[in-house]
């Protein structure tokens, strides 16, 4: 028949609704769901039975998994990293720790993600103090089919590290402590499991303390925010773009004109955001935070907010932020000095340039140090990591469900195919579709001469929703001449 479409029926289907095509060729009629989940924390899970420092951790997409690195104290210090698994119910499980670097001292600094499986670990000997990284390959609940360690300084403090999606680099950033303690970075490219970096150059040519760097992957910027230690240890931050091996930066902007003690950032790709979280020391050692607007090679800030007013305990690698990408928030976790320095964690919710916070909640009620923070986007969960004062100084971890309520649309701006005509249809039944220029007389209460959109909801209205996706034009009250 001419201007019909027969397919088979995903779901049941109402005579004259708007209906969409599945990339299996299947139909459904348009509709909008809920998703909800509570606030809950899942079961502490020991992944090091021994005393655990400087833990960093990131997810791989490729293999589902959460990794940590860490240095074991237990066993020389040496840099370890182990494989972590959330469940969809929130329980953890681990894999055997791997020794990636028989050096104690500085243990592991940073970690990063590469993409396919592959990480890059930095550490730092405990000889001479130097920097290395090494390469990794996530197998299973293993990480191994390491890389030879590559020297990429001979001296570095607060080492942090973002990978740059967009050109294919990691961008290493440190405190050159044998070179006037200066912001320093270095571009490396990774072919397999071999790291080349190229020259040292600087972020901040002068005494730069704590160091935070994240990647906006809406703007391709790498964004350095640090402490400014000649500048009376004000909070700092640079925006630069990635060519070759190389960094061309913007002018510093100044997030905090006082004391800052500890930084931490990430950036927010729901609202295309970077939030600074930080302590002021020159305001009760409150803890705050800004949202961070890039563009080009500028960034700007929105008004602070506090997200603990008691004097907290941020020392480096024990205050981390991460952002949730379903249900758009943004978790800060630390150790808070004011009750014990058990483990506290807020909820941050951004609108526009503003950020505001939950009340704290306690995630361990012992002592913690050095808090990682990572978010699995496969369970839509996190997983906090920390050194357990209160177990031996063991590595910890548990799952973090952050509570959201979001509703799932099933249109999209291409997926629309017409209009249900001849009868209701059954899930798997044979459906008829009123295509594009065919008529359909299955409506009611249709203004002639109007435009009709499809709604998310599965209904006609006169405005358009987003997407915005033309149903046709109404001819009578009961007939719509379909669009698309």
């Amino acid at each position: 028949m001419s201007g019909k479409y027969k397919a088979v029926a995903s779901s049941a289907i109402t005579n004259g609704k708007p209906v969409l095509v599945h990339t299996d060729g299947t139909v459904r009629q348009v509709s909008q769901t809920s998703d909800s989940k509570t606030q809950a924390l899942g079961t502490n899970l020991v992944f090091e039975s021994g005393t655990t420092n400087n833990i960093s951790g990131i997810f791989d997409s490729t293999n589902n998994k959460v990794v940590f690195a860490y240095s074991d104290g237990s066993n020389s210090g040496y840099s370890t990293v182990v494989v972590c698994t959330i469940a969809s119910n929130g329980s953890m499980s681990r894999g055997t720790p791997v020794v990636y670097a028989s050096h104690g001292g500085g243990g592991s600094q940073a970690i990063a993600y590469l993409g396919s499986g592959k990480v890059a670990l930095f550490y730092k000997d405990d000889a001479g103090n130097q920097g290395f990284i090494k390469i990794g390959t996530v197998s299973g609940t293993s990480v191994g089919s390491f890389g030879s360690a590559v020297q990429y300084n001979s001296n570095p403090r607060y080492i942090n590290v973002a990978y740059d999606t967009n050109s294919s680099r990691l961008v290493l950033a440190y405190m050159a402590e044998g070179d006037g303690s200066k912001g320093t970075y270095r571009v490396c490219s990774i072919s397999g499991t071999t790291p080349t970096f190229g020259s040292e150059a600087y972020f901040h040519n002068g005494a730069t303390t704590v160091i935070g760097v994240a990647f906006d992957s809406n703007s391709n910027k790498i964004v350095i925010g640090y402490i400014d230690s000649a500048d009376s240890q004000k909070g700092k931050a640079v925006v630069g773009t990635v060519s070759g091996t190389s960094i061309s930066f913007g002018s510093e902007a100044e997030f905090e004109s006082g004391v800052t003690r500890h930084l931490g950032i990430a950036f927010d790709n729901t609202n295309n955001k970077v939030i600074f979280a930080y302590e002021d020391g020159g305001d009760s050692n409150k803890g705050k935070a800004k949202v961070a607007t890039v563009s080009g090679t500028s960034i700007s800030f929105g008004s602070e907010a506090v997200f603990t007013a008691t004097n907290s305990y941020f020392e480096p690698y024990g205050f981390a932020v991460d952002h949730d990408s379903n249900a758009n928030k943004i978790v800060i976790a630390y150790p808070d000095q004011s009750d014990g320095f058990d483990g506290e964690f807020v909820i941050g919710t951004v609108s526009n340039t503003s950020i505001s916070f939950s009340s704290s909640t306690d995630f361990e009620t012992d002592t913690v140090e050095t808090v990682a923070l990572v978010f699995d986007s496969n369970v839509n969960k996190f997983a906090i990591a920390w050194r357990d004062g209160g177990n031996s100084n063991y590595g910890t971890t548990r799952s973090l469900q952050v509570a959201y309520n979001n509703t799932v649309n099933t249109l999209t701006s291409e997926n629309f195919i017409g209009i249900a005509s001849g009868g209701t249809y059954a899930d798997t039944a044979e459906a008829t579709i009123d295509i594009v220029g065919t008529v359909n007389k299955d409506q009611t209460s249709l203004t002639a001469g109007q435009t009709y959109f499809v709604q998310n909801n599965g209904t006609l209205g006169t405005s358009a929703d987003s997407p915005s996706v033309v149903a046709g034009t109404a001819i009578s009250a009961t007939e719509l001449i379909v669009k698309g």
